[in-house]
This record gives C-alpha cells, structure tokens and sequence, in this order.
C-alpha cells in the first residue's frame, strides 16, 4: 500500500517508513512453512506479548511486522529497538572478538553479578558515575527511556574490573569454595608433569586452599586465574637460578643471604610461625644489608620461583615452617650444583 507506516520507539521516539518502498513481502516458503516476519507477528499475539525489545537491527523489519497485524486485525505492541553490542573496533560483536557465549564466561570464572551489572551498563546509565549495582537496585533504577541510541562498545578491561570487584566483596568461604574446581584442575596438570624434582604438595585440605584463596583474594580480576597464580602453593616451584638474583649479587652472596633466610626460619616457633611475626623479623634482619632486597628477594623467590608474587612473608606463613625451609634448601642446591 502507498502509506506512511509511522511507530513509536521507546528508545528512538517516532519512526516512519513509506510503504511504497518495502517492496512485496513474502510471508511463507510454502503452505506449511512461514517466514519470520509473518510466524513472529502471529507468536506475539498469540503470546500476548505487550512490549517488543529487540536489536536496532530489526528496526526494518518493524512495518513489515504492523502491515501484516493491521491484515489480520492484530493489536500492536509497544516497540524498543536496542542499540548493538560492539566490538573494541565498533563493529558487531561477533566470535573474532572473544567469548560470546555467556558458558563461555562462566568457564573463565566471570561471577553471575559482574555479568548481570556489566550487561546492564551496556548502552543504559541511570544517570551521575555510579558503576555498581545489585539486581534489585537495578530493578528498581532501570528503565527504556535512559537507553542510549548508540552502540555500546564492549569493553573486557571494564568487566574485569567489576568481576574483581565482587570477587573481593565475597566472604572468603564461598570463594574457596568455587575456586576449588579451578584449583584442582591446575594440581592435574601438575600431575601429569610430576618428576623428582617437579614433586607435587600433598598437603590440600580446604583451609590450605583458604588461606591461598585469601592471599589472592584482592589481586583477582576472574576465577580462572586462581590455579595459575597460585600453583606454587601445591608443587614444589621449578626456575632458573638467575632469577634469585638481586640487582648484581653474586652466587655466592645470594646463597649466604639464603642461609641467612634459613637460620632465621629455622629459629623459629611453630607456634608463632605467622606472617606479622615472619616480616617483623625479616624486616629487622634486612636493615642491616645495604640493600634490603639482598635478602627479601632471594627469599621471595625461592618460596614462589617467580619474578613477581605476593610477599614472602605471606608465603611463607602459609606454606609453613618446615616446606619453607625445604624450599629454601632447594634454592641453595640449585645455586651450588
């Protein structure tokens, strides 16, 4: 027909369409089988379906849809076309961008309220900076009106921040306790791997991995990176001896700072081996180098067999007197074969 088709966007205010322009509609392959525009115009009604929300991408299909219920003396609904996701190079979001099943990011360890918050943010704001919200405050603030008209870019860096967010807002026992999986899962690893000198840390009931957990607590942006950062707490680290070095220590002075670590460690209490009491020790000890990192960085490394990790001290109370010690005995061998 030569008509003005005319609707009202919840989002985009009035849009028009002539008529004259779309062109013959086809409604179905055969008899038997229908086409989307003609089965979706029937399916809402039928449904009862009161408000329409969709992808922008669906705006042309919009007075295909009111034609054919305008033929059939079908009630309209309400329409609001949702901008599109987008992709860090503001095209569609689609696979060559990342993950885009939401499994997908369950399997990463991104938590249901950073996923819901996100997603709630992309292409809506309340208004003013604030960038957290529950499910009920955003039951409560959410509605169509404040949808932006642009596309919202996806932005990973920005999910991570909020992921890691509420992973520091969990209490510790529940984190534990969906961390575990990913846990278990680099210990397999390592179990495949085991040799005499790679030898797998028995030692892994639920209050070991807590503390670990708690450790790392605050540095974690997804759940997938638990077993990775942590898997020095559940085998004995494997490195090359170069990186115990500090600055331009020679072998021999970073073996005395190690024996150093060891008879200070060995002088402990079991019962006071905690982390305050570790660091005031070692801080203590450190003051007379003239570099405190000569015996802070040779322990830290030893305890981890990394470049960069939590504190030794922090390491050290959890794994405890006695494998401190044999890690630190580990690292002198090392330096001396």
């Amino acid at each position: 027909p030569k008509k003005i088709i005319k609707f009202n966007d919840l989002i985009r205010g009035e849009i028009e369409f002539d008529a004259a322009l779309l062109g013959d509609i086809s409604i179905a392959k055969d008899e038997k089988i229908p086409l989307y525009n003609f089965a979706v115009v029937v399916d809402d009604y039928e449904m009862k379906i009161s408000h329409v929300i969709r992808g922008e991408d669906h705006i042309s299909n919009t007075p295909k849809q009111i034609l054919i219920q305008e033929a059939l003396g079908f009630y309209r609904p309400l329409y609001a076309h949702l901008p599109l996701i987008l992709g860090s190079d503001r095209s569609k979001l689609s696979k060559r961008h990342g993950a885009v099943s939401l499994n997908e990011y369950r399997k990463e360890g991104y938590l249901p309220e950073a996923m819901v918050n996100f997603t709630a943010m992309l292409g809506w704001n309340p208004g003013g900076d604030r960038e957290i919200f529950s499910m009920k405050e955003l039951i409560k603030e959410f509605s169509l009106e404040k949808i932006q008209k642009s596309g919202a870019v996806f932005n990973i860096d920005k999910l991570d921040w909020l992921n890691g967010y509420y992973i520091r807002q969990m209490p510790v026992e529940k984190l534990t306790e969906i961390c575990t999986p990913y846990i278990e899962d680099i210990k397999a690893q390592n179990a495949k791997l085991k040799t005499q000198n790679h030898s797998l840390k028995l030692k892994t009931d639920f209050n070991y991995i807590k503390k670990v957990v708690k450790l790392e607590q605050p540095r974690l942006k997804k759940l997938s990176e638990i077993g990775e950062r942590t898997e020095y707490f559940f085998r004995t680290p494997v490195y090359n001896k170069e990186i115990l070095r500090w600055k331009e220590m020679s072998d021999q002075e970073i073996i005395n700072s190690l024996k150093r670590s060891k008879k200070i460690i060995f002088n402990f209490q079991f019962s006071i081996f905690k982390k305050g009491k570790i660091e005031e020790v070692f801080l203590k000890e450190a003051e007379k180098f003239k570099d405190k990192g000569e015996l802070l960085w040779p322990l830290r490394v030893a305890l981890s067999g990394r470049k960069t990790s939590p504190g030794p001290f922090e390491i050290a109370a959890i794994l405890g007197k006695k494998e401190t010690l044999k890690r630190l005995s580990n690292a002198i061998e090392i330096l001396e074969e």
